[in-house]
């Protein structure tokens, strides 16, 4: 799960899977394939994050997808999770690929939302091919104002 500060050790870990020869992906055992199809997923969607006075703002790139491919969700009260599928053009007989670089398959990214986060009133929109999801900040509590009795001769 990545946090808003610094480089996650998590992150750093999914980049080295990332790097693995596909040969060793294939004679893992079913589980640790699994994992490692999950850890590709989420070191392929790149994504910034900023915040502003009133928000945090995530911007992830989506080229070719359909909103109805991109799944927004919030899990455990604080956890935001992009993820969604890049469905494989279909090839027939008569096609034969050159080359093929365009990345396929399912993808995924989770972050921490802080204390400070307003789950409610979280919205997310795409266009051009980039997926922004605003999460509002709940404001911080009004200065405590002490109340002024007034002392009276008695």
């Amino acid at each position: 799960m990545d946090s808003f500060i610094g480089r996650d050790p998590f992150q750093s870990a999914i980049s080295q899977l990332l790097s693995m020869p596909d040969e060793f992906e294939s004679s893992s055992n079913p589980h640790a394939r699994a994992y490692m199809r999950d850890a590709k997923a989420m070191g392929k969607t790149c994504v910034n994050v900023k915040e502003l006075p009133d928000s945090y703002v995530f911007v992830a790139d989506m080229p070719g997808l359909k909103c109805e491919d991109i799944k927004v969700q919030v899990e455990n009260d604080n956890v935001l999770t992009i993820g969604g599928e890049r469905k494989r053009e279909e090839v027939t007989d008569q096609t034969k690929y050159l080359r093929m670089e365009r990345p396929s398959g399912k993808f995924l990214r989770k972050f921490t939302l802080p204390s400070n986060a307003k789950m409610d009133g979280i919205l997310a929109a795409c266009n051009d091919g980039v997926l922004t999801v605003t999460v509002p900040k709940i404001p911080p509590p009004e200065p405590h104002k002490p109340k002024t009795i007034e002392v009276k001769v008695g």
